[in-house]
């Protein structure tokens, strides 16, 4: 259980029988009286947001929530297929369910699944990604007064921008969290 004065941004309750982050809180202490803990909760499941004010002495069940390694084989059209590899039991998550990383997965890659109870909700991919670039304009030699950066295109059809000297067919290193280039990896 939480109490409200543990409240924080980022952390996961379960609020009739769901998952729920605080993604704003806002502690106010009034005049008079006891203290207010104003939060914004998300669901994680449907996504859906709204306000909620605690007073001190409140509480809140810790959701359960597990994180389990499962490695994504394929798209299907509609659904992304991850499999466990140490049962080889396979789930299917929608691309809201996976979230703004969608454009950065590749076939094969080893990603940690989400689940509230026995369903999936959400994944978070490795910190770093490495994908091919397909598609880069060349560069211009000389093209070296300032550090400018061109756009790329990767394998998953994800563009970021890279240094001018990234071609086309190399394979570069994202970061997932910033969504950034990261560094060019040999291979």
């Amino acid at each position: 259980m939480f109490e409200a004065g543990e409240f924080k941004k980022g952390i996961k309750v379960e609020i009739d029988g769901a998952p729920y982050m605080i993604v704003q809180f806002e502690f106010v202490k009034p005049g008079k009286g006891q203290a207010l803990y104003k939060c914004k909760l998300k669901n994680m499941i449907t996504g859906t947001q709204f306000e909620r004010t605690y007073r001190s002495g409140d509480k809140l069940k810790k959701a359960s929530l597990d994180e389990r390694d499962m490695e994504y084989l394929y798209f299907d059209g509609e659904n992304y297929c991850f499999m466990n590899n140490s049962n080889y039991e396979q789930e299917f998550l929608t691309k809201e369910q996976i979230g703004e990383n969608v454009d950065l997965l590749k076939e094969n890659t080893v990603c940690s699944v989400l689940y509230f109870g026995t369903m999936p909700i959400g994944v978070s991919l490795p910190n770093f990604v490495v994908l091919r670039v397909t598609k880069a304009d060349p560069w211009a030699k000389g093209d070296t007064a300032t550090n400018n950066m061109k756009p790329v295109v990767v394998e998953t059809g994800f563009e970021v921008f890279v240094p001018p000297f990234i071609e086309e067919g190399e394979l570069i290193k994202i970061d997932t969290r910033t969504r950034a280039y990261s560094e060019r990896v040999k291979g």
